[in-house]
């Protein structure tokens, strides 16, 4: 029998192109760089503690999927216990999909709870039409959230605020408050009952949207507050990513000038004692004897 007539019984497989080759690494060397900067920043500012039971907070934003994801992948890997209890607030917006994050959670078999509040109706009868609803929407679902951490023995709160974030809060501070002061990755909260987290302090928000469109989260867009025109927020990162194109790399500088302060460089009585600076007294010279 000759070699041409016997059964062919390896079939081909289909060759990777170059171009999905090269999507693949892309892909994976952002899922690297993403899970390398959540346990950095968990690490430098001591967010997880063995034994916590972590509420993560998911709005059905891109940020708070990534949050979820990169935590989870954390847990998998870290040498502590800790436990994530996914979370999310139903403000009763109209429009608002209700199956879409139980169905979600459900997929990754992780535990979750809704919590329904209609604080839409609240923010629509106390703000006027055309006033910006983020600083009462944001107060009203602070406060609902901690008192669910209480009752639920949730030490940590996880928040998905990014770099790009606690820059954009620093310049809204410092053009609208009058204040220098973001967003710490980690801190008490008024109340003095919980202790909030933003594991994403150290990603950029270009990384969190490329991965939310590799993973295919079902985002949910914020129908309240995300589409005011002409929010200061909007403006801040609209003057940002100007700067970012003019010169690349600003707004990770400005991050990293946030955590280098020099208090002596700046005005605040309150935190370096200017009215106690004095120069010290010259050494006395020796005097030699005389001979």
């Amino acid at each position: 029998m000759s070699m041409h007539s016997l059964p062919l019984t390896i079939k081909s497989m289909p060759t990777e192109t170059v171009k999905e080759r090269k999507s693949r690494y892309s892909a994976n060397k952002l899922i690297k760089r993403l899970r390398r900067q959540v346990g950095q920043a968990v690490t430098d500012y001591g967010m997880i503690d063995e034994g916590d039971r972590i509420m993560v907070c998911l709005s059905g934003g891109k940020d708070s999927y990534a949050m979820l994801d990169l935590l989870l992948g954390l847990k998998q890997a870290a040498p502590i216990d800790f436990e994530l209890v996914a979370v999310n607030l139903d403000q009763k917006q109209p429009g608002f999909p209700e199956h879409v994050l139980p169905e979600y959670l459900e997929s990754l078999g992780v535990t979750w709870h809704v919590i329904e509040k209609d604080t839409y109706s609240i923010v629509q009868r106390v703000l006027p039409e055309g006033k910006t609803t983020c600083g009462l929407c944001s107060r009203l679902r602070r406060g609902t959230l901690y008192e669910f951490a209480r009752r639920h023995n949730m030490n940590k709160i996880a928040l998905g605020h990014h770099l790009n974030d606690i820059v954009e809060t620093f310049f809204l501070n410092l053009f609208h408050g009058a204040a220098l002061k973001a967003m710490p990755p980690k801190l008490l909260s008024d109340d003095g009952d919980n202790i909030v987290i933003r594991p994403l302090a150290y990603c950029r928000e270009d990384d969190l949207a490329r991965l939310a469109e590799l993973r295919d989260y079902p985002i949910i867009p914020c129908n309240l507050c995300g589409s005011q025109p002409n929010l200061q927020r909007q403006q801040i990162k609209q003057m940002l990513n100007d700067w970012e194109r003019v010169q690349p790399g600003r707004t990770m500088s400005i991050f990293r000038a946030l955590g280098n302060i020099a208090p002596s460089q700046l005005c605040d009585r309150n935190l370096f004692d200017f009215e106690g600076l004095a120069a010290e007294a010259p050494a006395a010279a020796d005097s030699k004897s005389e001979s």
